[in-house]
């Protein structure tokens, strides 16, 4: 189980950008193939850029065409939380950070093995910490 915590909407205007801000309060959506993370290969951690929590190794990362930064498991089971999302005419399923509730992208069951899922992220929600 994660601790939530609360960030202000105004510390959180301050420390982001308009467009980190819209994704991951507003649940936008960043244009596919352009994002900071979609390409990235380095080693390492990927963060919430809200609150810090970790989300995603770099292991799990896998290019899945969708273009997004795409991973087939979570760092840990609570790190990420899910609900239906209605939106746009179809069904899928949301995931948020359990810690800070920021908007992350989707989840869909068409990844890889082991777990068949392909966690779809806006790199705008996430930061990187590179592996020592």
């Amino acid at each position: 189980m994660v601790d939530k915590i609360k960030i202000s909407e105004d510390e959180l205007k301050q420390k982001l950008t308009p467009e980190q801000y819209h994704v991951t309060r507003n649940k936008g959506t960043e244009r596919p193939f352009t994002g900071e993370y979609y390409q990235h290969k380095e080693k390492g951690t990927y963060l919430c850029v809200c609150c810090g929590q970790e989300l995603f190794d770099s292991e799990t990362k896998y290019e899945s065409g969708s273009g997004w930064p795409s991973y087939y498991q979570a760092k840990t089971e609570s790190a990420i939380e899910t609900e239906v999302d209605k939106t746009h005419s179809m069904q899928r399923v949301e995931i948020h950070c359990s810690k800070c509730n920021a908007h992350l992208g989707h989840v869909f069951p068409d990844g890889p093995k082991p777990t068949g899922l392909r966690y779809c992220v806006n790199s705008l929600s996430l930061t990187f910490k590179k592996e020592e």
